[in-house]
């Protein structure tokens, strides 16, 4: 087979899966004024923030969204954001629209993401009727980023960082869970503000 053949069918072949995935490019948009957050904290310090609308596409389900990483992380985190965030999904209320969020823009972290410019995808789902008002919700599995361990868990030295999913992450104002009962340094969860 020629060179030139080989090209064509290779283009060919690129263009079919293309068509299959159920994440098509769709461009960019603004978030709007109440974008779902999701995300999570590292078990060192750091963590990465997920901002996501829903909107009709051209009658299909569009995901819209932008995620920040902590600027002040450890330098065992750095680069696992494009993995944590392929692993990611939404879902609308309790339905899968979409998987691997690797498509979103990267930001700044921030404390308020309405508003930015964001990447857009079109999933296989069409838009219905009252979409606009099910709410969305960012999901990630609890996952390990770094694993330097000499031995198997508990067994030697060594370190190991988890990805723990928990809300927004990436800016020094969201909660984090080794900020430990108002820093007395006893373990235990952070209760929810009164504010």
């Amino acid at each position: 087979m020629n060179p030139t053949a080989k090209t064509i069918l290779a283009a060919i072949g690129l263009t079919s899966l293309a068509a299959c995935s159920p994440n098509m490019p769709a461009g960019e948009a603004t978030l709007g004024p109440t974008p779902a957050l999701g995300g999570g904290t590292f078990t060192s310090p750091g963590g990465i923030t997920v901002a996501v609308d829903a909107r009709n596409i051209d009658g299909r389900t569009g995901i819209c969204g932008v995620w920040a990483e902590s600027i002040n992380q450890s330098v065992m985190t750095r680069n696992s954001a494009p993995k944590i965030l392929d692993s990611g999904g939404v879902t609308m209320d309790g339905e899968g629209v979409a998987q691997g969020l690797k498509f979103l823009r990267e930001v700044k972290p921030a404390t308020y993401y309405a508003g930015m410019q964001a990447n857009c995808i079109t999933t296989e789902r069409a838009w219905r009727a009252g979409d606009e008002a099910r709410p969305l919700k960012v999901h990630f599995p609890r996952q390990i980023v770094f694993n330097d361990l000499d031995g198997g868990f508990g067994e030697s030295g060594g370190i190991l960082i988890w990805f723990r999913p928990g809300g927004p992450g990436a800016h020094p104002s969201d909660r984090k869970p080794w900020y430990h009962l108002g820093g007395t340094g006893v373990s235990g969860e952070i209760a929810a503000s009164d504010e």
